[in-house]
């Protein structure tokens, strides 16, 4: 991971270059379909790398880091109540140029049921090149003060951790999985450490006291999102899982009676892959019912599958492909409701950038819906990954752009019929 921190500030580069792109959504439709508004955020310019979660009580939580010159970077979120509209202005969680800006690597937020906020994030570590650790804060009034703050990875070691995904574990507590370098160490000469990246997890109570680390799994891909959900049977954790033999398929674990479960395949593509492709897994559930969305160039080209699981991801059934093609980059977002399986990705190709979205049957059966949300400014991975959330009215998507100055800025519509 430690040149793909040089990678990411290099494709960075072109949020200062790129021309400005174009997102004015489609007209409302009238045939039943859904339809694409601008959803008004209130990021300032300079914002980037969104994380859009809802709460026990059906509001949303948006949070973003905010890179403008001449200020430090900030943590920032701000809350939706879907019939009031934005409940205060945004809010900071957390300031400091070691923050890190990584759109392949965005904050994380989430809200427990007896009220508490908690926000994830990569802050670099002083006085070594490269190494980062994943950061947990607690806010017990809304956000208002965020005094509870602790470094998740406790080896103290000088190499890159981050990659984080929470979810809430009972009522006042919270699990977190994260991608840790600690095994690799660097090489005499050499520019990257040898060794692999693990996946580990462990629990935070509301004191943020934390209980003993697991490690899942001791070879994964070393620069690939995680992603979490959960099932009626309990949290479903997803990644990108690399054999001996560069074999960088998405496998599965679940938290079940005290105990992991092994590790397992949502599909054998076989994908051989030297390096890391910072693609990461897209994961939404419904009690039983399971979705996973994932990258993958294993048949010659690149390709989005998606795929359901009705067994609260044990077994998953053959994937659908979404999409395919050269100007495929996936870096997906799914999401469920009652009636339809959403899905977001991104394309891209001389004009741009393009995020788009479909809607499936509930059995993947048939794809009922698909539109192009925007034309972005953006290239390579500045874009990050746009982030889904959905209610019983339709749905919200953000993701990052730029503007005509190239200062990165979120972006948002509303899907409704």
């Amino acid at each position: 991971m430690n040149t793909l921190r040089a990678r990411l500030a290099v494709f960075a580069l072109p949020l200062l270059l790129a021309a400005c792109g174009h997102d004015t959504p489609p007209p409302r439709a009238s045939n039943g379909d859904y339809a694409a508004q601008v959803w008004a955020l209130p990021a300032e310019p300079g914002s980037l790398a969104p994380t859009l979660r809802q709460t026990p009580d059906g509001r949303l939580l948006l949070g973003w880091i905010n890179r403008r010159e001449g200020r430090r970077t900030a943590l920032q979120f701000a809350i939706y109540n879907t019939r009031d509209g934005w409940q205060s202005q945004p809010r900071t969680i957390a300031v400091g140029n070691a923050l890190a800006a990584s759109p392949a690597d965005p904050p994380h937020l989430l809200a427990t049921a007896d009220g508490a906020l908690w926000a994830q994030w990569v802050q670099a570590q002083p006085d070594q090149a490269g190494g980062t650790d994943v950061v947990l804060a607690r806010s017990r009034d809304g956000g208002m003060r965020w005094e509870q703050i602790t470094r998740v990875n406790s080896d103290g070691m000088p190499t890159e951790h981050g990659f984080a995904a929470l979810w809430p574990d009972g009522s006042d507590a919270l699990g977190i999985a994260w991608l840790d370098g600690r095994a690799k160490t660097p090489e005499h000469g050499q520019a990257e450490a040898s060794g692999d990246m693990q996946l580990r997890v462990n629990r935070f109570d509301l004191n943020l006291q934390r209980g003993t680390d697991t490690v899942l799994d001791t070879r994964t891909c070393d620069c690939c999102t995680l992603a979490v959900a959960m099932t009626a049977r309990g949290p479903l954790l997803a990644w990108r899982d690399r054999s001996p033999d560069d074999v960088r398929d998405i496998v599965v674990a679940r938290w079940q009676n005290g105990a992991w479960s092994a590790p397992r395949p949502v599909h054998a593509d076989h994908w051989v892959q030297p390096g890391c492709p910072v693609n990461g897994p897209a994961l939404a559930a419904r009690g039983d019912t399971v979705a996973l969305a994932w990258y993958t160039e294993a048949d010659g080209g690149p390709r989005l599958r998606l795929a359901l699981s009705r067994d609260a991801g044990t077994q998953f059934a053959a994937p659908v492909d979404v999409d395919q093609g050269p100007g495929v980059l996936g870096r997906a977002a799914v999401a469920l409701d009652a009636h339809q399986v959403w899905v977001a990705w991104l394309r891209e190709d001389a004009s741009g950038q393009h995020l788009k979205l479909a809607r499936y049957a509930p059995d993947l059966s048939r794809r009922l819906q698909t539109l192009d949300v925007a034309t972005l400014a953006t290239r390579g991975l500045a874009s990050g990954y746009p982030s889904l959330a959905v209610d019983a009215d339709g749905a919200w998507l953000v993701w990052t752009d730029q503007d005509a100055n190239g200062t990165p800025r979120l972006k948002g519509v509303r899907l409704t019929r």
